[in-house]
């Protein structure tokens, strides 16, 4: 029973002074980085694969309690049919396998354009994958989400204990008067919302752990009506003996941490977990925030 908690990046320079100490360098950026949160979403191996002198700096920086959480690369899951491209997939995750204990559930997000249609090809795919190594799948074709492809899918994945990859956007999307966003400094929350896949939401258990991605308003009050039903449902999933993973990102990057913080007490106040490493760091517990006007 093991929550895992993160943000997609960790070299942020605007947490220099409030969620890393006064005076970080980007050098120690991850080691910071992981003196609070214990996971990160990586989402740099989806467009280039670290040399192995970057993974070792990033085992040198980290507690073994910590997951990197792998993007499979867009060379391999954006370039066609999936199976042609298995041996690739085999290749990256042998070159990350010197992150050892530290190497967490990697995740396949398919492109919009990869639809139903195509399973025979997916499941050619999630059979060539390295047994000992956990997948998520994330799919953004809307047809996954219909009957009968819902089921399917989330059969195809719980036969090889493959977790389907939820994306939640809706904290994005549910301002009333979004005009009011317009030339302030949350312009960027227009523009994410754009960007993100706007999705049905649906709670997915096919495998031993859950892999949530929150997208969350950079304003915290807005997020909490979404945490408060996350955290049901996550302490279910930590309740049946499964770990969780959850990431959580914010369009102007400041409060993904703080996010991914409330997710933790929140879930602490039910059930007994382990403290986040941020209990012991000298970070505040409250962000800077500007003012919306």
């Amino acid at each position: 029973m093991d929550l895992f908690l993160g943000c997609p990046i960790w070299s942020f320079k605007g947490w220099v002074g409030n969620f890393y100490p006064k005076g970080t360098k980007p050098a120690d950026f991850l080691r910071e980085y992981a003196r609070r949160l214990n996971a990160i979403e990586g989402n740099t191996t989806f467009y280039a694969v670290p040399a192995q002198k970057t993974i070792e700096s990033w085992v040198e920086q980290t507690p073994g309690t910590f997951r990197f959480c792998l993007k499979i690369p867009k060379a391999v899951s954006h370039n066609g049919k999936l199976a042609d491209y298995a041996g690739r997939a085999r290749e990256f995750v042998e070159t990350m396998r010197p992150l050892a204990s530290r190497l967490g559930p990697m995740f396949l997000q398919l492109p919009p354009g990869y639809s139903p249609r195509l399973t025979a090809d997916l499941a050619a795919f999630l059979d060539a994958f390295p047994k000992d190594v956990r997948l998520g799948v994330e799919v953004r074709h809307l047809d996954w989400f219909d009957e009968p492809h819902r089921t399917a899918l989330n059969q195809l994945l719980a036969e090889r204990d493959m977790a389907r990859v939820v994306i939640d956007t809706r904290p994005i999307r549910s301002l009333a008067g979004d005009k009011m966003l317009e030339g302030s400094v949350y312009q960027t929350l227009l523009e994410a919302r754009e960007r993100k896949p706007d999705v049905p939401v649906f709670e997915e258990v096919t495998a031993d752990f859950t892999f949530l991605r929150f997208i969350g308003h950079p304003e915290m009050e807005q997020n909490q009506p979404f945490i408060g039903e996350w955290t049901a449902r996550v302490v279910d999933q930590l309740t049946a003996g499964k770990e969780a993973f959850v990431f959580c990102h914010s369009p102007d990057n400041l409060l993904a941490p703080y996010i991914a913080r409330e997710f933790h007490m929140q879930i602490s106040s039910r059930i007994k977990i382990a403290p986040l490493p941020w209990d012991d760091a000298d970070a505040p517990a409250e962000p800077y925030q500007p003012a919306l006007f």
